[in-house]
């Protein structure tokens, strides 16, 4: 047989009826995970994969996969892992994973370090803010070419919240789905317990403002085993867990739509201190009385400095030599240049 063949023989198989007579249809997702720089977004990719490998920093955007049978004899889904290194140094990559082509089968997995709640909202937000603008102008430009696919994305978002719910109308859904990970827990548990009460409550308000499942994590395997629950779900259709913990001295783990603003409570601060505090959105309050307790890190200290390019791992020596021998060239040219500047007669009229 000619590769042809078997490719027309292997759709007909996927599409033949199963022994119910209905056609199975292979299921395929992808996911970006994204945040904190060391972070754990690698191990995380790694357990879920069921792969027991070491995890290796992630340069700067990396792919890989995996294939689920829902049982047997039958078609393996696919999902598409792609991993966003650098913290927030790499923003601009955000727009090759997510496409018009596969925004219907696609989730966002942003993973947040507990043990630096300084760089916590910084990361968030900037992650959060270039990728939901980038899925609306996606969106923009479908409500023009497919409109109906456009308004099935928005509905779906909204669909996690019940419309009788009382905070319906006060929430703003991100606009694919998305899952937040708060990973080092076992650092985080030996924090003071009124600076984990102010990281859970904040992070349990920006997830269900943005209708997101929230989760707590670490190397043990009891919690890695939550996030993989949520992230199955989104990777292979596999059933949502029912089980909830709200409680802020325990691994936090809350499914998208089974919160609420009366259960998480006030912002953590005074009355008075709320007062003086100037906020147009209730995430813009939060993050003011966050940043009170965790003053941000400047943007240039998230910034990952290091070079790839002298990263001894990625030693290639003929790109080496050629790399070399051009930055002797830039450094010629930049003293040639300067010598020739400086013997330019400006008239300073």
């Amino acid at each position: 047989d000619t590769l042809w063949d078997l490719a027309i023989a292997e759709v007909e198989k996927r599409e033949s009826p199963d022994d119910d007579g209905k056609r199975l249809e292979v299921w395929e997702k992808s996911i970006l995970f994204m945040g904190n720089k060391n972070g754990g977004k690698t191990t995380i990719i790694l357990r879920c994969l069921e792969r027991e490998e070491i995890p290796k920093p992630t340069l700067a955007l990396e792919y890989t996969f995996g294939r689920r049978a829902r049982r047997h004899n039958t078609p393996k889904d696919i999902a598409h892992f792609w991993e966003l290194g650098g913290g927030t140094s790499l923003l601009e990559l955000i727009r090759i994973p997510i496409t018009s082509n596969n925004i219907r089968s696609f989730a966002v997995v942003l993973v947040l370090d507990l043990s630096k709640p300084n760089e916590l909202w910084t990361t968030m937000e900037k992650l959060l803010q270039v990728t939901r603008n980038h899925v609306n102008k996606i969106l923009t430009k479908l409500e023009k070419t497919n409109p109906e696919v456009a308004t099935e994305i928005k509905q779906r978002m909204r669909n996690n919240l019940q419309r009788d719910h009382p905070d319906y109308e006060l929430v703003d859904p991100f606009p694919i789905p998305l899952v937040i990970i708060g990973s080092k827990y076992d650092i985080f548990h030996e924090f003071d317990s009124e600076m984990r009460k102010i990281i859970s409550k904040t992070l349990r308000f920006v997830s269900h403002y943005y209708g997101a499942s929230l989760v707590f994590t670490s190397k043990s395997e009891a919690l890695l085993l939550k996030a993989r629950v949520l992230i199955n779900h989104l990777a292979f259709g596999y059933d949502k867990s029912k089980s909830v913990s709200m409680d802020h001295g325990k691994p936090l783990f809350i499914p998208a739509g089974l919160d609420s603003l009366s259960q998480i409570g006030p912002p953590p601060a005074s009355d008075s201190d709320i007062g003086k505090m100037c906020a147009n959105t209730p995430l813009e309050l939060w993050k003011k009385v966050f940043e009170k307790t965790f003053p941000p890190k400047s943007s240039c200290d998230l910034q990952d400095t290091k070079d790839p390019a002298q990263d001894l791992q990625y030693a290639e020596y003929e790109v080496d030599v050629m790399r070399a021998q051009k930055n002797q060239e830039l450094e010629q040219y930049k003293r040639n240049a300067s010598k020739s500047w400086k013997e330019m007669d400006f008239d300073s009229d």
